[in-house]
């Protein structure tokens, strides 16, 4: 797309932020929701409109190539993405869920579910692809200087008898195939002789010959045309796909992205013009318009200097460098408010006693009526009840730099004239107008060094005049000040001992990170994450999600669902530094499901969006690793140092239920309880600066204590089994994957339907048995057929109904599971008539209670 489209896409977000603003931003403040359902529509609508906006902004900041445009649109997105992840945070404390149906929302908009999909911003990777590149080649070579990692593979002992057995089993079994093919060749060459001595001689007159041969081509020829015709037709309407290319350089997406490439290396090239137009701007502006500026700074501080005399019958004091220096005095000041500023400070030292007095009279009146209202206590608490009653948002920390963000496109590039450049490279006015301000700041501090020395000579000047009696009055003042300030500092150091903190010991204080890093990757704590992009965690979308909740039935999450809260928990606060440390801090995660479901997909997905480092953290990578419960203050003391040095960072628990057993196996050696105490500890050190999270799997939480692993993972997701139509798009996807072609012979519709219990996993175990290097060669003459993939199937069990009951259960009882039961408890009974009102009120007041 050209530069006029993202400059209108991006006009289009703005408008919207400008009208969104309005809403969140009333002139006067809003009336809190009491009605629960009113509110999550409310914040729902907030939450699509600002998701819409987002993947405008991102889409226009990725691929705008104008550098000062970019720096606005980073801003603002930032802002946006902060506000997105602040709604979602609402919409949780209100339904007590982590996952929410917009199916009525998107309906009343116009929207599909695409539209609401999270997008992953790019800059995550591109801005720091060479750190990444440096990184990952020094990965490599630690990696390399280790040598190959040999596999430990179990030796299967067998008997010489056993194994003369197998041999033998085998070879007759090879030498049954061998008779039955001859023989199988033998008949059908029998019953050839026997038909063509059947037949006799040919005595077929050749027009009859000629006239069946035509009849048989012109139906095969019809027939084929008619096939064509059908199927383009299909394709015309979107119920079949369109055939493959057969060179992937050829199509509408390669050249697309191709396009896009092209933009980034623009940026690159315009970002480096820009960094260099910075400098010699300023240097030009310091060396044409400094002389200037300094002469007409020194002029008006002198002029300031006699008019105050002229007022005050005295020289002013110069303003110290921390209140702004002479830039402080400039703010149309006149003469007649500077002699009263210095007739109040004069006046300052005999209030002083008299504040005291009135200090103490205040503190006796406050105790009396404090008093005195307490008898009135119960009126006041039913009104700040009836203030409280209902659902209000908290503030946002997102929406000033938003508000800030939109202002200054609206005076800087609403209205822009950008005729003269179409190549969208920087504005040197614009730089000018910035760089003349630094310019300014620069000189008035030197100009200010020179006033503060001439105007100290013309004291001394004065003072000489007035002779030695204003000297003896200036001295005692002088003395008194510095009495004063060493009191103030003395009684700031007092109040400051009680202050203090213990400070953590650094461990390895003596070694750089650097060497760290490398004994990690040599312990094989910090390993190399595989390259997996979010979209390949596939699902699709829940359609029924807001009909069944209507029906007091709880749905089971979709796999796209779960796509969008890694993306909002995980991605999205680890890629930004300005997001993660005003968003709502989440420091774990816990990705709870059966065996296949993609739980570890899901961790390589976060590190490789936000290219962050991955620490394996799981029990059994470190058995026999730091023994000790030194050793293991030092592990956690490595790692967490190595991670916050190089953030983002992904610290990784696999089968975290295994921590918090309540009684460990006798045959498991590994220790899995090793970090029950210091994972909690662990979540406590962690600070809104520091981009770090902990994600945990479990395939089996229910068997361990509820409280430990709720208590150590801040988030909890469950992932579900595939539904139907995840399953039908999961087929089609990991058929084509592994080089399967997807033909109308393939009943894939009916084998979502028969598959239902299996995971993702147990589809891309069964399509790499059916889909053999043997089997795709011969695709072009036996196409695909569903029952292909029964029998690969049936040797997995699959994820039975009652095992997702268990998780279901377990999840029931988690805190928020059991705050979404109490408050569905609570709408129940609303619905039944009993106390409508007070109930309402105490379910507001605990989530009130909650957010706060």
């Amino acid at each position: 797309m050209s530069h006029g489209t993202y400059n209108f896409q991006w006009g289009e977000a703005q408008t919207g932020i400008h009208d969104l603003l309005i809403q969140e931003l009333p002139a006067e403040p809003t009336k809190p929701e009491k009605d629960r359902l009113a509110a999550f529509q409310n914040y729902a609508t907030l939450y699509i409109k600002y998701l819409q906006i987002f993947r405008r902004l991102e889409q226009c900041y990725d691929q705008i190539v104008h550098p000062q445009k970019r720096r606005i649109l980073r801003h603002v997105l930032d802002g946006v993405t902060g506000r997105v992840l602040e709604l979602k945070n609402e919409m949780v404390l209100l339904e007590f869920s982590e996952f929410h149906y917009f199916d009525d929302i998107l309906s009343d908009l116009k929207l599909t579910p695409n539209d609401i999909e999270i997008p992953i911003p790019k800059y995550f990777i591109h801005e720091k692809y060479k750190v990444l590149q440096d990184r990952e080649k020094l990965l490599g070579q630690i990696l390399a200087k280790m040598g190959p990692q040999e596999e430990k593979k179990e030796e299967v002992t067998m008997s010489i008898e056993d194994a003369i057995r197998l041999i033998q089993v085998h070879e007759r079994a090879r030498q049954g195939r061998l008779r039955a093919k001859f023989m199988r060749e033998i008949r059908i060459q029998e019953e050839r002789e026997r038909l063509a001595a059947n037949r006799g001689a040919p005595t077929l007159d050749p027009d009859v010959a000629a006239v069946r041969i035509q009849k048989i081509w012109k139906g095969y020829a019809i027939r084929k045309r008619t096939r064509r015709e059908r199927e383009e037709e299909m394709m015309f309407i979107g119920m079949i796909p369109q055939p493959l290319p057969t060179s992937s350089k050829n199509t509408h997406q390669y050249q697309a992205e191709k396009v896009e490439e092209f933009r980034r290396v623009t940026q690159e090239e315009h970002e480096r013009e820009y960094q260099q137009a910075l400098d010699t701007i300023k240097n030009k502006i310091r060396e044409v318009e400094g002389p200037d500026m300094k002469e007409t700074m020194q002029d008006q501080i002198r002029q300031w200097f006699i008019e105050c005399r002229d007022a005050t019958g005295k020289f002013p004091e110069f303003p110290k460098e921390d209140e702004g220096g002479s830039a402080a005095i400039f703010k149309e000041k006149d003469p007649a408010e500077v002699e009263a500023e210095l007739a109040g400070k004069e006046d300052e030292k005999g209030k002083k006693k008299g504040k005291k007095k009135d200090k103490k009279d205040k503190k006796k009146k406050d105790k009396k009526d404090k008093k005195g209202k307490k008898g009135k206590k119960g009126k006041g608490k039913g009104d700040d009840e009836e203030e409280e009653e209902g659902f209000k948002m908290q503030p946002s920390n997102f929406l000033p730099t938003v508000k800030e963000s939109s202002d200054k496109y609206e005076t800087v590039w609403m209205e822009r004239d950008e005729t003269n450049n179409f190549s969208q490279k920087h504005d040197s006015e614009l730089i000018k107008e910035e760089k003349r301000i630094e310019v300014e700041t620069e000189v008035r501090l030197q100009v200010d060094e020179l006033m503060r020395q001439e105007l100290k000579n013309l004291k001394l000047a004065v003072d000489r005049d007035k002779g030695k009696k204003g000297k003896k009055g200036k001295k005692g003042k002088k003395s008194g000040k510095k009495s004063g300030k060493k009191k103030k500092k003395k009684s700031g150091k007092k109040s400051g001992k009680g202050k203090k903190k213990k400070k953590e010991k650094d461990l390895t204080a003596d070694r750089t990170i650097e060497s760290l890093y490398e004994e990690l990757v040599m312990e094989g704590i910090l390993i190399r994450s595989p390259k997996v992009p979010l979209s390949e965690f596939r699902g699709e979308y829940s359609y029924l999600g807001t009909t069944l909740r209507q029906a007091n039935i709880e749905p089971m999450p979709s796999l796209s669902d779960v796509r969008q809260l890694v993306a909002l928990y995980g991605i999205l606060p680890l890629g930004s530094q300005a997001v993660h440390e005003k968003s709502p801090l989440i420091k774990s995660v816990l990705l709870a499901g059966p065996r296949g479901t993609g739980k570890r997909t899901l961790v390589h997905a976060i590190c490789t969006e936000t290219g962050a480092n991955l620490f394996d953290m799981t029990a059994t990578n470190i058995a026999g690793k730091y023994p000790g419960k030194s050793g293991l203050q030092m592990l956690i003391h490595m790692v967490f140092k190595v991670a916050r040095q190089l953030q983002p960072s992904v610290v990784f628990v696999g089968d975290a239920e295994r921590t918090f057993l309540k009684k460990v196996p006798k045959t498991d050696k590994t220790d899995p309880k090793r970090l029950k105490k210091d994972l909690p500890k662990v979540l406590k050190t962690i600070k809104p600066e520091d981009r770090v999270l902990i994600v945990g799997t479990s395939r089996c939480p229910f068997e361990c204590e509820l409280k430990g692993i709720t208590g150590s993972f801040q988030k909890i997701i469950l992932i579900p089994r595939p539904d139907y139509a995840s399953r039908n798009l999961l087929w089609r996807t990991t058929i084509s994957k592994y080089g399967g072609i997807l033909t109308p012979t393939l009943d894939v519709s009916s084998l979502s339907k028969i598959t239902d219990g299996y995971t993702p996993g147990h589809m891309v175990t069964a399509s790499q048995q059916v889909l053999s290097e043997r089997r795709i060669a011969q695709l072009s003459k036996r196409t695909l057929q569903a029952t292909e993939f029964v029998a690969p199937l049936a040797r997995i069990d699959p994820i039975y109904k009652e095992e997702e009951e268990a998780f279901k259960s377990w999840y029931g009882k988690t805190p928020l599971g059991k705050k979404r039961a109490k408050m569905a408890q609570g709408d129940d009974e609303d619905d039944g008539g009993k106390g409508k009102k007070g109930k309402k009120g105490e379910i507001g007041r605990a989530s009130c209670r909650e957010r706060v």
